[in-house]
């Protein structure tokens, strides 16, 4: 009678739901694992810290629209890897993380990196279960992949006793497990679409919300339809960029604040009124705000602000309802009307506030020159990710993206550290497109050693580096008679040395004049590199209206 053991049975299980690439760190009791993955035909990626290869993960899967695995060891590798299950959670983005664990046998006896690795990882996960016989490895390896798939997607975690993975046993007493089947698409009821289409008609300055759900949902094209046959304006969420094209004509992204503290009713589509929209709340939404909302939960209805309309369900199928629903009665909001006005107006006097500085040549340089010339060089196709304080939040409204799932960042966790994980996933799942990693110098510094793991995969990703020497901002001349302040970092730190070091090309720039003929050598190079661009040490975003937390 055949025979096989436990890291087959996981290889396999994991294969057979759609599992197609594991980023990890071998060691006790993984390895294994690991080999047999590769011979089942899945792509391990081996990285340097277990953070950054859940980060990596996750992107992979929202990328793919299908968890992918995270293979981690014992103990410590765990507790590294919690970070990843917390973000990837917050973010509703699939994963499944495999961890190590000392052998049911001595348990309670303080065996080698013995930790309570479930009730570590519940908190941050939709499911965690230890596997207690290797028989049983075809049905909890389903059991985590269509959790972590299906409804709103988030983290599941399964904990790998040594003995388990050792274990043999015949093929005959495997239990076997069914395939996943694709999730089901579900529907708002029509009743609720035609209140939609309703409260849109009455609405004086309506506004509609894209977030990253309709990304994930693979919605674009029914997005697209809608805001065509609306002629409504829309404001993308961060990670909702490119699911409609940023340089679209009703576009308000640059007139965010504006657009948000004075519309009178907001159509919120797969995101969230969490502290990236401000919890929906005033100064910067009106009082009196109407909602109506499209999201998969309905648990996520009438959060912080009630909701008019709930439309419960996937979001490119309720999408193809709403557009089903105006093909039949069709219906536009007017292109002249004093709401329309007042954004145009908005927009060009934003523009005009940073063209100056975007035009300003002095050195070093501030956020909104160096901006400039790496929005024109960054190929339209490419992937951006992007993470740091200044660096990501005026990059969010400088850089440009024009498809779906083409911006990475921090996200609804606001995770620092995210950067190097999330371009090691793009760049390995989505190899038809480029990856633009935009970075400042304090999250450089989180998983700045995944530069290796880039130069060892030859990985062509393109790393710029924002340098002003500290977190948040730097500082000029610092008397050497005080201690640093906390927030001070090294202001003469050679990070494009670090690439080199690891076999890639780094570039220094300080003249603004040498920034873009810099980039374009390193882009249209198709090798791991990174450019280091000095900038003033206080370099800020333009005047704010508001605090970034009202």
């Amino acid at each position: 009678m055949a025979t096989t053991n436990g890291a087959s049975l996981i290889a396999r299980s994991l294969k057979q739901q759609g599992v197609d690439y594991m980023f990890g760190i071998v060691g006790f009791p993984v390895v294994p694992i690991a080999i047999a993955a590769q011979r089942e035909g899945i792509t391990f990626i081996g990285m340097r810290n277990e953070q950054a290869a859940s980060y990596a993960t996750q992107a992979a899967g929202y990328l793919l629209g299908r968890p992918q695995a995270c293979l981690v060891v014992s103990g410590p590798g765990v507790i590294h890897a919690l970070s990843g299950l917390a973000n990837a959670q917050q973010n509703n983005w699939p994963m499944v993380l495999l961890g190590g664990a000392s052998g049911l046998d001595q348990n309670g006896m303080g065996a080698f990196q013995e930790d309570r690795q479930v009730l570590a990882t519940t908190p941050f996960t939709k499911y965690s279960h230890v596997v207690e016989r290797a028989d049983r490895i075809p049905f909890y390896v389903e059991q985590a992949v269509r959790t972590a798939w299906y409804g709103r997607p988030g983290a599941t975690y399964l904990d790998l006793p040594d003995d388990v993975i050792g274990a043999r046993v015949n093929e005959a007493d495997v239990r076997a497990a069914a395939t996943i089947a694709t999730p089901p698409r579900s529907q708002a009821s029509d009743g609720d679409v035609q209140a939609a289409i309703a409260a849109l008609r009455r609405a004086e300055r309506p506004l509609v919300i894209v977030g990253k759900g309709m990304a994930w949902s693979r919605a674009e094209a029914e997005v697209r339809a809608f805001i065509d046959k609306t002629k409504l304006p829309f404001l993308a969420s961060p990670m909702g960029k490119g699911v409609m094209s940023d340089d679209h004509p009703l576009s308000v992204g640059a007139a965010r604040s504006h657009a948000l503290k004075e519309a009178d009713l907001i159509m919120v589509l797969g995101a969230r009124l969490n502290w990236i929209m401000h919890f929906g709340l005033p100064p910067r939404f009106n009082p009196d705000v109407r909602v109506i909302q499209l999201d998969i939960s309905a648990e996520q209805l009438s959060t912080n602000v009630p909701t008019e309309v709930g439309l419960v369900g996937d979001g490119k199928a309720v999408m193809a309802q709403l557009n089903a629903a105006l093909a039949a009665d069709p219906w536009s909001y007017s292109a002249d009307t004093p709401w329309r006005r007042s954004i145009t107006d908005k927009i060009a006097s934003n523009r005009l506030a940073i063209e100056t500085m975007a035009t300003d040549d002095s050195a070093p340089m501030n956020y909104y020159r160096a901006f400039r010339d790496i929005k024109d060089a960054i190929p339209r196709e490419a992937i951006i990710v992007s993470e740091g304080a200044n660096t990501m939040d005026i990059g969010r409204t400088q850089l440009n993206n024009y498809d779906p799932r083409t911006r990475l960042d921090a996200g609804s966790y606001g995770t620092m550290g995210v950067g190097f994980g999330f371009a090691v996933a793009a760049a390995v799942v989505q190899t038809d497109r480029p990856v633009v990693s935009v970075s400042g110098d304090s999250a450089f510094g989180f998983s700045g050693m995944e530069l290796e793991t880039i130069c060892r995969h030859e990985l062509p990703i393109t790393t710029i580096v924002l340098n002003n020497g500290g977190i948040g901002g730097g500082f000029e001349n610092w008397p050497a008679d005080q201690p640093l302040p906390p927030s001070a970092l090294s202001r003469t730190a050679r990070y494009e040395q670090v690439c080199e070091a690891f076999g890639g090309q780094g570039y220094y720039v300080e003249d603004p004049a040498s920034l873009r003929p810099t980039l374009d050598k390193a882009i249209s190079s198709g090798l791991p590199s990174v450019v280091n661009v000095l900038i003033a040490a206080q370099a800020d975003r333009k005047p704010q209206e508001f605090h970034w937390k009202t």
